[in-house]
């Protein structure tokens, strides 16, 4: 079937729920059968309170007893660079909020990875398919060949350097109309009169 990283690549479905990060297995389970399977559990980190790291770390891994990864937005994009420390409690996918930057791109890229592709520290006992002992050149390679990076575009400024912030690492966006809507409406100079207009500019800018 495939990783989660090549299925998103093909463009075909993965399966996400959310679900609060004090559920028990059996609401977990619950879920899992509502939805007829889930690939990733996501948690919102930028407009919910952000779970305790020991809740973080527990949630994730009963999420991958369960078969299934836990996706992460984090609180702003100013924490880019805390992408590998949330990857290390156990996380497999984070998203990024308002990426407008290329220096910000960098940052979540650099720390996510672990080399050649970024820069990521070595250690932690809490890693997604962590199973001591680890060999650290073999996990680092299913790492960057499985976890998940995505950019959330919601600005002017983020659709108009979409070309230069979506690279390699990057493995999908997502958009935040309502606040590109709040960006449109202050700026009357806009090259975009509506979200659809931004939307689609990004769209072709990375074919």
């Amino acid at each position: 079937p495939g990783s989660l990283k090549e299925k998103m690549h093909a463009g075909r479905s993965v399966r996400t729920a959310a679900a609060p990060v004090d559920a028990s297995r059996g609401q977990l389970q619950e879920i899992v059968k509502k939805s007829g399977g889930v690939d990733l559990f996501s948690l919102d980190g930028q407009h919910r309170p952000l779970p305790d790291e020991r809740d973080l770390v527990k949630f994730c891994k009963l999420a991958e007893e369960l078969g299934a990864g836990v996706q992460l937005r984090i609180q702003h994009q100013r924490l880019a660079h805390m992408t590998g420390r949330y990857a290390d409690l156990g996380v497999l996918a984070v998203m990024v909020p308002l990426v407008e930057e290329v220096e910000t791109a960098n940052d979540a890229i650099n720390n996510f990875y672990y080399p050649p592709l970024g820069n990521r520290s070595w250690g932690g006992e809490f890693r997604f398919g962590e199973k001591p002992p680890t060999d650290r050149l073999k996990y680092s390679q299913w790492w960057n060949g499985n976890a998940l990076l995505g950019f959330q575009i919601e600005t002017l400024r983020g659709a108009l350097n979409a070309r230069h912030i979506v690279k390699p690492g990057v493995d999908w966006i997502s958009w935040g109309p309502g606040d590109m809507a709040f960006d449109i409406e202050r700026h009357s100079n806009s090259p975009f009169k509506t979200v659809e207009e931004a939307h689609a500019y990004v769209k072709e800018q990375l074919k």
